[in-house]
């Protein structure tokens, strides 16, 4: 699930970001900069993984202007594992040859920009060096990515930067002990697509809001006429369901953040 939240360092009013490889080196900056952006507690694994490269590729921003030696300590990150198509849960929403075992996609795990370093275009960049990453691929057909329903900046974000949102996730995500719906957003490369038509894409997701909203609908009734009383009429003022019914049950602490 990347984050995209606050860490509490100042920027130069004309910082010189630069971009460059997740090292070693950074280990202990990447561990303090995700405890304090995001709830999520990552296992050390995870950033062992990341920082040697292991299963999972990554790009670190960093501000070439910063005195005192900091000038190449991390300000901005994102991580990205490659996954082969055929395992991936948008295998229905490419079209490949599906006889090739090859074909593979990078997904998105973690973007965060430290919050004095917003509205310099960090996290842009930094997305767009996963798509010249995939791009470069010949084999590797979309970037993916989650993000939680509630964020409208990085919904906003992805929309600019051309990501298609092909599915709304019912209950995705629980966190502190509550459900939040996600997005899921897609940016084809190397010739990748849905396998429907933009006329069909838009027919079949209709079709899944309509009969969302008939399940819904049946479901409100059947609880309301066990709640009330049989002279009191119910009337269902109707609700969107979500275009699938996909789940993820994460446990998160700590304060609240806002989650791509």
């Amino acid at each position: 699930m990347p984050c995209y939240s606050t860490m509490n360092l100042s920027a130069s009013r004309h910082p010189t970001i630069s971009y460059r490889p997740i090292q070693p080196a950074d280990l202990e900056v990447l561990v303090k900069i995700h405890g304090d952006l995001f709830p999520i507690r990552y296992e050390i694994e995870f950033f062992h993984n990341v920082v040697h490269g292991r299963d999972i590729v990554s790009w670190g921003a960093v501000d070439r202007s910063r005195p005192n030696g900091e000038s190449d300590e991390l300000i901005g990150f994102v991580t990205a594992r490659i996954v082969m198509a055929k395992e991936s849960e948008i295998e229905d929403m490419l079209r490949f040859d599906k006889s090739r075992s090859d074909q593979t996609l990078v997904y998105i795990l973690t973007l965060g920009v430290v919050e004095s370093y917003r509205n310099f275009g960090i996290a842009t960049s930094l997305i767009r060096e996963v798509i010249k990453y995939a791009s470069n691929m010949p084999n590797c057909r979309a970037v993916y990515l989650h993000v939680i329903s509630y964020n409208n900046s990085a919904i906003h974000l992805y929309q600019k930067m051309s990501f298609l949102c092909i599915r709304r996730l019912h209950a995705f995500y629980f966190i502190n002990g509550q459900h939040y719906d996600a997005y899921l957003f897609i940016y084809y490369v190397n010739g990748g697509r849905s396998p429907c038509s933009p006329l069909e894409l838009v027919t079949l997701l209709v079709t899944y809001m309509r009969r969302g909203l008939k399940l819904v609908t049946a479901r409100v009734w059947k609880k309301g006429e066990k709640n009330v009383p049989k002279r009191v009429k119910y009337r269902d003022k109707g609700c969107l369901l979500p275009m699938t019914q996909s789940k993820r049950s994460i446990t998160i602490e700590g304060a609240d953040t806002d989650h791509v």
